[in-house]
């Protein structure tokens, strides 16, 4: 199972850039490794990654297997209203690990 961890500052002013990070636990397992077994060990990476600010898409990426165990992105959003941040991360197998945070803006 994967875990998501975001960290984002709860209160921020309008207008205001505010940087984002988020760090998910997932093996990113390429699929062109052998196991001990001497067969290979099958394709399981996040593809896809999005953010939606109150609804709104503020980010998207596709995620390439070349890309390290437990992927780390961070990006800056301009706070222009209080609200929930969603995040979703996409697996190769149709999986989507979704978290959310709040924010609120003076």
């Amino acid at each position: 199972m994967s875990t998501a961890r975001i960290r984002l500052p709860a209160n921020a002013k309008k207008g205001e850039a505010v940087e984002i990070k988020t760090l998910i636990t997932h093996v990113m397992e390429s699929g062109q490794r052998r196991g001990s077994d001497g067969k290979p060990i099958p394709r399981k990476i996040l593809n896809k990654f999005a953010c939606d600010y109150n609804g709104k898409r503020v980010l998207s990426v596709d995620i390439a297997p070349a890309i390290a165990a437990n992927p780390y992105i961070a990006f800056f959003v301009t706070a222009t209203e209080t609200g929930t941040l969603d995040f979703a991360w996409t697996d190769d197998d149709g999986t989507v690990i979704k978290e959310q945070s709040k924010i609120t803006v003076t």
